[in-house]
């Protein structure tokens, strides 16, 4: 008996992440070399999506995926992303211990994840406290 496959159309690729990914690669591996060096702290690889719903996510191999438009968001939740994805080097959970090391970096983390989690909008050039946005003026 045939079965047939079940082919996946491949998502057109949006010419805002086309445009922006390397700016975000560039400014995201900048962020985790600052981060990780904090931490002592090492990942394997690092892969920039365009992602819905989800900012940022560690495996259990140690790889990190980032949402490229996190490098549009004010620096402080930028960097908020970041602790917290490389904070899952240690902890592959948000428990109590998880939540000690983010706090170890950010001790006002509640703050930036409640800000964070009311975000419905980002400005197609970021907010004017971004990385991404002094980058297009420069």
């Amino acid at each position: 008996m045939w079965r047939r496959r079940r082919v996946r159309k491949k998502k057109p690729v949006s010419r805002h992440y086309q445009a922006h990914k390397e700016l975000a690669r560039g400014i995201i591996h900048e962020r985790l070399e600052h981060w990780s060096g904090f931490y002592g702290l090492t990942y394997n690889r690092v892969a920039i999506k365009n992602q819905k719903t989800c900012w940022g996510s560690c495996s259990e191999h140690g790889n990190l995926n980032f949402n490229y438009k996190i490098v549009f968001l004010p620096e402080p939740l930028m960097d908020y992303v970041i602790v917290h994805e490389l904070c899952h080097l240690y902890e592959l959970n948000h428990s109590p211990a998880f939540w000690a090391h983010v706090a170890r970096a950010m001790p006002d983390y509640k703050a930036q994840r409640s800000h964070l989690r009311k975000m419905t909008h980002i400005p197609a050039h970021g907010f004017p406290s971004s990385s991404a946005a002094r980058a297009m003026l420069d």
